[in-house]
């Protein structure tokens, strides 16, 4: 009888996917918490909101279909594109959509527990990009564009992180997105958040070589044996 033995680089492997889902998950988990928080929505949602409104879509599809448009454009800017990148693309949408369907997390009834929930969605966020990007199965296409711009300007990854989330703002309050007080803590508050993760777990992002879809399939070994 034949049977079939992980070998050390595929047990490797479904570790790091692991990695990469609960990430995907808690990353879907803070923007709920931002949105729930009813103080405006996070940056990256004004624009997922305004593109909505304009297009018809749900958020969660308007979310997919912004990563796809950004997945193009840091592959022309030099980045791979690699099995977590494509998951980024859609699981983050499908989990907002299942949150938001399911109606789990409560709105808060004062404005302390208000502030106390958005910065928590800010952290949780902040946590699950780092359990995906550390799975180095290609990050998300938009902690892609500030990958990018970390490797190209030598700016702090945080830094990086508040200049596109403002100017993704801009965007989307020009498209209709819900702006707030909200809008703006996070704005400035992502970017410290990030760096306060990533340097709680010593993560040096510009470090982090992401694989390609064709070179996780190419360390994929699975062992035959009797």
């Amino acid at each position: 009888m034949n049977l079939i033995r992980l070998s050390g680089s595929m047990k490797n492997f479904i570790l790091r996917f692991i990695n990469l889902v609960i990430g995907l998950m808690l990353f879907a988990l803070g923007i709920i918490l931002t949105i729930k928080a009813n103080l405006g929505y996070a940056p990256w949602d004004v624009f997922h909101e305004g593109l909505a409104n304009t297009i018809g879509f749900s958020f969660g599809v308007s979310t997919i279909l912004v990563g796809v448009i950004l997945g193009i454009i840091v592959v022309l800017a030099g980045e791979k594109i690699g099995i977590g990148t494509i998951l980024n693309m859609v699981l983050i949408g499908v989990f907002l959509d299942i949150i938001l369907y399911i109606d789990i997390i409560p709105t808060p009834k004062t404005i302390v527990f208000s502030i106390i929930m958005l910065i928590s969605g800010l952290f949780i966020i902040s946590i699950g990009s780092y359990f995906y990007i550390k799975s180095a199965l290609g990050a998300g296409p938009r902690d892609c564009l500030m990958v990018v711009l970390t490797k190209k300007t030598k700016i702090p990854v945080g830094i990086c992180r508040s200049l596109i989330e403002l100017l993704v703002t801009v965007i989307g309050w020009l498209l209709g997105g819900k702006v707030g007080i909200g809008t703006i803590i996070s704005v400035i508050g992502i970017g410290f958040c990030i760096q306060i993760t990533f340097k709680i777990f010593k993560f040096k992002i510009a470090l982090i070589k992401h694989e390609s879809i064709l070179d996780t399939i190419n360390t994929l070994i699975i062992r035959h044996t009797k």
